[in-house]
Parts: C-alpha cells; structure tokens; sequence
C-alpha cells in the first residue's frame, strides 16, 4: 500500500493526462464528476488523438473545474459560454480537437441558445453533459433537466416546471451523435467518448450523475452509492432507441445507450462547398485549398489510428 502522496501521483495511470499536482480534487465524497473525468482521460489515452491538438473548455459550476484538472490546453469560461468559445476555438484552428466539458444548468440552461445551434450548425465539437439535475456549485437551485416535483433550493415545495429530455433536445437541433450515460456506466461512457472522439459533427453525451450534498441530500434518496445501487437496478439500455422515449421521471426508470450516430457535413464542410461553388477551386480556407486540407487530414488520421493501435497492443501486452 503506497502511504506516499507524490509517490502515488507519479505512479498513477492518469498522471499523463491529469495534473496530479492539484490532486485531491475538489468534488463531494460520492460525486459522479470524477468517474466521468477518469472515463474521459482513459478514452483520450485510448483514442490515439495527439494529446498537444486537443483543447478542453468548460464554464462555470462543479463540472466547470474540469478544464483546471486535465493536463491539457483548457480554458474555463464564464458561465453557458463554454459553447461559444468552443466554437470559436474551432474555426480559428480546425485541426484541433474542441471538447466542452460542464454541467446540465450551463450547457442547457444559461447556455441553452449556444447548444441548439451548435448542434443546428453541426459544429465539429465533442459536448459531455453531467446532468445531477441541480446547479450544485450556487445553492441547489432548479435546472432545466431538474425531474418534476423534485425539490431545489427555488422549488422547496417539488418542482413545477417541465424538464428537458436532452438526448431529445440535442437529436431535435441537429446532433450527428447522441448517447446516454451515468456515472456508474464507465466503460461504456468511455467507449462513448472515444467513438464521439473519431467522428466529426456535433457529438453530445450526457453523463447521469449523482449531487449528493444537495440533490440527493435535499430529495432523500440516499448518498452517493445508494445513487449508483439506483442506476444499476434502475437503468434500461435502449441503443437507438427513438429519443422522444427518453424523459426521466423523479426515481423511475433511466433509459441509457447511443441513441443518434449518423453523418452529415459540418459547419466548415458546408462553408467549403459554398465558396467552392462561388469562388472555384482555387478557394482557400485558413491558407490552404480544399484538397491540401484532405490531405491533412488523412495523414493525421493515419497517425491517429497508429498511436492507438500502439496504445492497445501496450494493453494487450500488459494483460497477458
């Protein structure tokens, strides 16, 4: 047993990609947050991106501190700007791989506009939703995904407000990919991320996760591993599953899975084919023609899919 802090740090599997240096993270005992920031790290390891083009962007709440914990270039941003700055992180560098990392209440409710056009847009981003179902950071107050009749800090009597589905909304604005996890589904969360990782287009993954200091606390459903008992008995896995089927009720079931993955032109893609069409072939974007950019871009995919087939007969070696 290593009773050696650094020690330990050094050693870890994600010293790689988290700054162990700000270890012990800040997160409640029982918190889903950090299960979701291993299975995010494990699936960039795993992924075979060049860790150096990769960008992560959070706003404003606990899962807002992600972005301080990812040994990563990272930006934490004002409260439901995350989106907006991912975007412009994108089309002022698109070889770069943009990943939004924040909760329910800034992606959806104080950033709801920023995320339906994004997905509208079909903007080349990855969006990981922790949805705890309250704004944990600022008092426990109703979030656009809070379950009816659900208490909160504004609704001490149960919540009378319709929640969002956000697999729902995000399929509805133009999402190319859309799954449903919770804090407990790791290796499923992970394979997620890596598959959301892969693609281009607009990719949101919604990461169920238990606030015990004041959801659970305040709703008297237990602590921490009550919740993961919960999404263990509680959770039915519905891969495509039409996504209007995907509405939460206070303690009833949880539908999971990949619900959306098909392909259509990104927002840069669309700009290209526009211009091609008006200014010819001689169309340049960033200093570079569309072919020249192709070009690059499958030469990194082909870097990509080497570091991770390196990365997974290391595994494979590592388990014999």
């Amino acid at each position: 047993m290593i009773t050696d802090l650094g020690q330990f740090k050094e050693d870890s599997p994600m010293s790689g990609t988290l700054r162990m240096e700000r270890m012990p993270h800040i997160w409640c005992p029982g918190c889903g947050i950090g299960s979701e920031v291993n299975a995010f790290a494990e699936a960039v390891k795993r992924s075979g991106i060049d860790p150096k083009k990769l960008v992560v962007v959070s706003g404003i709440g606990c899962t807002g501190r992600v972005a301080g914990y990812v040994d990563f270039d990272s930006i934490h941003t004002t409260h439901g700007r995350a989106i907006p700055v991912a975007t412009g992180i994108k089309l002022a560098n698109p070889e770069l791989t943009v990943v939004v990392f924040s909760g329910e209440g800034d992606l959806t409710g104080i950033g709801g506009n920023h995320l339906i056009h994004a997905a509208r847009r079909n903007m080349d981003l990855v969006v990981i939703c922790n949805n705890n179902f309250t704004y944990g950071m600022t008092g426990g107050q109703v979030t656009p995904t809070t379950p009816s009749s659900a208490i909160a800090s504004t609704t001490p009597y149960g919540n009378y407000e319709y929640p969002f589905s956000l697999p729902f909304l995000a399929d509805a604005a133009g999402a190319t990919y859309v799954a449903r996890w919770t804090s407990m589904h790791v290796r499923n969360l992970t394979q997620s991320i890596e598959e959301a990782l892969a693609r281009k287009g607009f990719s949101f993954i919604e990461v169920i996760s238990p606030c015990t200091t004041l959801y659970l606390r305040r709703n008297r459903l237990g602590d921490g591993v009550d919740m993961l008992q919960n999404y263990q008995e509680n959770t039915v896995l519905k891969h495509g599953c039409d996504t209007r089927e995907t509405a939460i009720d206070f303690s009833g079931k949880i539908v999971i899975g990949k619900f959306v993955e098909k392909d259509k032109p990104t927002y840069l893609e669309a700009v290209d084919k526009c211009c091609v069409k008006l200014v010819g072939d001689d169309y340049q974007l960033y200093g570079k023609t569309v072919p020249e950019r192709e070009a690059e871009e499958k030469a990194e995919k082909e870097r990509v899919a080497a570091r991770r087939a390196a990365v997974l007969a290391e595994e494979a070696e590592a388990n014999e």
